[in-house]
């Protein structure tokens, strides 16, 4: 299974991967450390144990690579071949689970599946291709995601993607990803491999598919979710449900700070909803460990789907009322008996962030208020809040002390203003960057922290302009 690296004659695909390598992988910088943990840190610093490198044996002939990659790889062993469910990120780091995986059987691969395709899944494949080249499965619509923006001629996600996973932050100022760990990739590992074909070359369009491989039966059903490409695999013999990114130990990033099409929250729950139905004695989730037992891995897939839900249908509720998407991020809040589940930690996702996007891919940008249909600028709001105050002076002390009465956010908020004066300003800039690493410190959640710190970082920056305050 030697692997080269291999290229696209699409290159979006290619520019896909090396964002989510972006997204999930870290390089070391030169800033000060932060002194002792918060409490926000110390919890998602605890986190790291679920990312401790290890095969797990989920079930007989059944193994996870948990770890070794920010997503998980598994291995379903058949008769005569083994079958790989997505392949992590670089093929550096496939290379060392495929070792792993052929000291437990020296049987050949004999079909990789791919849940999705996020980078993070797909681009270690070519560890695990040799002279036979296996049969590769994903959905009709693999790359779906990436395909309008591409198109579009966006480039601004690989930016907002290096900065929610801290990709230019030194690499103690970072815990981990909340579902993954924080680890450093090179940057030839960003691409899948180069004389190897890796794409699929076998899909279903829709609904249920079953598939007879290295003398196992598997049903590969579409089941879209975090991306409309999504998957899950269905081992019935063993019961094991392979969720793909649908499913782990956090609550679900039902929107991505660095920026996605709109993510059908809706059709997320219904596919749990399927997942459930199966019944599974097991779960494997695209990141974080697995979860064994049949009461244990369902009780996880129901609490997950009933939070997408809830969010989902208070958010819904507070739409009908006419509530602002500023409002509504009061308004929803998880039950007590889902908010105080460990396994529904803010971790990744963010039920905020979840409340603005359900409410954007409903009603759009428009939130009702029709004083917002033409505001001012943000340098003509600045300029009106500042002669209302007294001058910049009088912003600069309030900022000040705001940061100094712990009230960080209002402490940014202006700095933002002082920024859209002059964004040359020195001061406002550093005031802006503390105020962020204040609030960096506080967060449990791993992009919103990381995108904190980065842009704090950038702001202090010699010579930083306004592509830094924001």
């Amino acid at each position: 299974m030697k692997a080269r690296l291999a290229s696209s004659t699409d290159p979006a695909p290619r520019l896909y991967t090396l964002l989510c390598a972006l997204c999930l992988a870290a390089c070391a910088g030169i800033q000060p450390a932060l002194g002792a943990d918060t409490a926000a840190e110390a919890t998602l610093r605890q986190r790291d144990s679920a990312f401790d490198r290890e095969i797990v044996q989920v079930s007989p002939g059944v193994y996870t690579a948990v770890g070794f990659s920010p997503a998980n790889i598994s291995m379903i062993v058949g008769s005569d071949g083994v079958v790989i469910v997505d392949t992590g990120l670089s093929v550096s780091q496939a290379t060392e689970v495929a070792a792993r995986f052929r000291a437990i059987t020296d049987k050949p691969v004999k079909a990789i599946i791919y849940t999705h395709a996020h980078g993070d899944h797909t681009g270690g494949s070519g560890a695990f291709i040799g002279e036979e080249k296996p049969q590769i499965w994903a959905l009709a619509n693999f790359g779906s995601e990436y395909r309008p923006l591409a198109a579009a001629g966006l480039t601004i996600q690989r930016q907002r993607g290096t900065r929610q996973a801290g990709f230019e932050l030194p690499a103690r100022l970072r815990i981990n990803n909340g579902v993954a760990p924080a680890m450093q990739a090179q940057r030839e590992d960003a691409f899948v491999a180069e004389d190897v074909a890796t794409a699929p070359t076998h899909t279903f369009v829709a609904g249920r598919k079953s598939i007879e491989v290295a003398g196992l039966q598997l049903d590969l059903v579409a089941a879209p979710g975090e991306t409309d490409d999504q998957l899950y695999v269905w081992f019935e013999r063993q019961r094991v449900l392979f969720a793909g990114d649908n499913y782990y130990r956090s609550f679900p990033n039902l929107y991505a700070i660095r920026g996605t099409p709109y993510r059908d929250v809706r059709a997320w729950a219904d596919s749990l909803t399927l997942m459930l139905a199966e019944q599974p004695a097991a779960v494997v989730p695209g990141h974080t460990r697995p979860v064994i037992g049949g009461e244990a891995a369902q009780t996880a897939l129901r609490q997950h789907r009933d939070a997408i839900r809830y969010v989902h249908d208070k958010t819904v509720e507070g739409m009908n009322l006419g509530l602002t998407p500023d409002q509504l991020v009061d308004y929803v809040q998880l039950p007590p008996d889902l908010a105080d589940n460990a396994d529904l930690g803010e971790y990744y996702g963010s039920v905020a962030f979840a409340v603005r996007s359900i409410f954007n891919g409903y009603l759009g940008w428009y939130d009702g208020n029709p004083t917002r249909l033409r505001p001012l600028s943000p340098a003509g709001e600045a300029r009106r809040w500042s002669q209302a105050l007294g001058g910049q002076d009088k912003l600069r002390q309030l900022a000040t002390a705001a940061l100094a009465d712990g009230d960080a956010q209002w402490a940014a908020q202006l700095a933002d203003q002082l920024l859209a004066l002059d964004a040359a300003d020195a001061g406002a800039r550093e005031l802006k960057a503390d105020a962020l690493t204040a609030l960096a410190r506080e967060s449990v959640n791993a992009p919103a922290r990381n995108y904190y710190l980065s842009v704090a970082q950038a702001l202090r920056e010699p010579g930083a302009r306004d592509r830094h305050s924001r």
